[in-house]
């Protein structure tokens, strides 16, 4: 059986490990070179390139692999763009993703995955359920990292995500909509709308800040 394994955090590490102890082929592909240098003589193979980059995964011949997982977790935005490469334009026969909450696992299945495992929660991590602010769902991911809806702050209404430059202004990202208690991929290029029900994936303090600029309208 052919595994690839894109994404070497802990998680993903000690999987493809595990995965070629077991007698499996296995492709392990990371962007970071020390990581795939620690790696290399562990598995069949060990790529180091951009993961998001479509052509160089197809030179690798990832459309043929038995199954590909998505190991990585707090990137979370690019976990689901990964994920739906892999199924909607690589065509990969078996695509498992790994999740960090709910709302991501509902968007992993959104864009395709055939599977989705979380292993934190196996480990006994537990979601939250609020903070003191008037955040309408907090997820906590990690210690310091979660994920959250708010309402759509005024001054977003009317600007595309691309404009508002939330990583650079906020340190958060903007990942989907909440359209009728559904989860809807965003582009750059999405004008926010009144009362949209944005997610956003950041460091609790700074999901925080963004939770008390809008209470503050």
């Amino acid at each position: 059986m052919k595994c690839t394994v894109i994404g070497l955090g802990r998680f993903g590490y000690q999987l493809a490990v595990s995965l070629a102890d077991q007698g499996m082929e296995v492709m392990a592909i990371d962007s970071n070179e020390a990581i795939i240098a620690s790696i290399r003589d562990k598995v069949t193979q060990a790529v180091c390139l951009r993961v998001t980059d479509e052509e160089s995964l197809l030179t690798l011949g990832i459309e043929d692999m038995d199954t590909v997982i998505v190991a990585m977790g707090e990137d979370f935005a690019q976990s689901i763009l990964i994920t739906a490469l892999l199924k909607k334009h690589l065509n990969v026969k078996n695509v498992i993703a790994r999740a960090v909450s709910r709302i991501h696992e509902n968007i992993l299945m959104l864009v395709g995955a055939d599977r989705v495992v979380f292993p934190e929660r196996d480990l006994g991590i537990k979601l939250a359920n609020n903070l003191s602010f008037s955040l309408i769902e907090f997820f906590q991911v990690t210690e310091k990292f979660a994920i959250t809806e708010i309402r759509a702050p005024k001054n977003f209404v009317g600007k595309t995500i691309s404009e508002l430059q939330l990583k650079k202004s906020r340190q958060v990202s903007c990942i989907g909509v909440n359209k009728d208690d559904e989860i809807n991929l965003i582009s750059p290029d999405y004008v926010v709308q009144e009362n949209d029900l944005l997610l956003f994936a950041g460091k609790n303090e700074k999901l925080a800040d963004l939770a008390k600029e809008k209470e503050s309208e």
